[in-house]
């Protein structure tokens, strides 16, 4: 199959890319700059100006979109906020654009989203299913993705839409940032430390992206998060266990957080404990089920600071091996 990934050089895309690739795929990516180095093909495009290599999209079998501003980067000013927008809408207008025309063999595009959809849930346990999603900057932005994939539907493409939980890879994202003052023996939980964390092991997403572009079954919103969501602070414990590092510090209250992150504090106090029952319904099994066996898978027995290397992953929804 050729896929087409946008968003393609960040944390999910650079592995994803690569399991694809080992399991059999061409892989090319879409960006707005070439890749330097990349063993994939690359197309440019500008979603701003809605340019697009008019090649791109007729070279691919299915569409994997992950374009989007990084949410945690940067200060939340109203600049900034719509430039999280604008990654993600504009980019999907361009892709239904250039989908609605004939001359192209696409049929299934799985575009991502997030479980900021929710908003703040406290402790009830949300589904795909679960009413009304949250109203705050993260959850308006995510049902404004949601809304912006929407019309690929009506061109009569499968269209399946991964709600991504907090991804655990060594590579980036959340992991090292909360494992390093740990490490240093700084580590506490954050605000009252019953906040839910719903996670999941970047392979096990990969493996998840990868039966979602192959089997014709998965259509739709789901959950992308392992089954075992945990608190702050039950993560925090975990990750120190792990490490063999004792936690000396008590809570970080909310307040400095809130002093030091400003709005975006709210990514860090408010969680989410979110299913994975229509997931496993599916068919899909994880690797990483469970919290401590993620930990340990990256950093047991021998403490790895660095990304790991990648390992060969086998196509297929059913089974712990399926591909990523």
């Amino acid at each position: 199959m050729n896929i087409l990934i946008t968003g393609g050089t960040g944390l999910v895309g650079t592995r994803l890319s690569a399991v694809l690739t080992e399991a059999g795929h061409h892989v090319a990516l879409l960006s707005r700059t070439l890749a330097p180095g990349s063993p994939c093909r690359t197309f440019q495009w500008d979603p701003a100006a809605s340019t697009i290599d008019p090649a791109a999209v007729p070279f691919a079998d299915a569409v994997v979109n992950l374009a989007g501003a990084n949410v945690g980067e940067g200060q939340w000013t109203a600049a900034r906020k719509q430039e999280l927008l604008a990654s993600r809408v504009d980019g999907l207008a361009l892709l239904h654009h250039e989908l609605a025309k004939p001359g192209h063999q696409v049929r299934t595009v799985v575009s991502a989203s997030a479980i900021g959809l929710y908003g703040t849930t406290g402790d009830a346990l949300v589904t795909e299913d679960t009413l009304p999603v949250g109203h705050d900057l993260l959850a308006d932005l995510t049902q404004a993705w949601e809304q912006a994939a929407a019309p690929l539907a009506a061109l009569g493409l499968r269209v399946v839409v991964p709600r991504i939980g907090v991804v655990l890879s060594l590579a980036g994202g959340a992991l090292p940032a909360l494992a390093e003052p740990v490490k240093l023996g700084f580590g506490a939980p954050l605000g009252s430390g019953q906040q839910w964390l719903s996670w999941i092991h970047i392979d096990d997403l990969c493996r998840l992206f990868l039966a979602m572009l192959t089997d014709e079954a998965w259509q739709g919103p789901y959950n992308a998060v392992a089954p075992g969501p945990a608190t702050n602070a039950a993560f925090t414990t975990a990750l120190a266990e792990v490490l063999h590092r004792p936690l000396l510090l008590p809570r970080i209250p909310a307040f400095i957080l809130q002093l030091a992150m400003g709005e975006q504090s709210e990514m860090v106090l408010t969680g989410k404990r979110v299913s994975a029952a229509k997931v496993l319904a599916q068919g899909f099994a994880f690797e990483f089920p469970g919290l401590r066996e993620a930990l340990q898978a990256f950093y047991a027995p021998t403490l790895t600071i660095g990304p790991q290397p990648a390992q060969p992953l086998v196509a297929g929804a059913g089974s712990a091996d399926g591909g990523k």
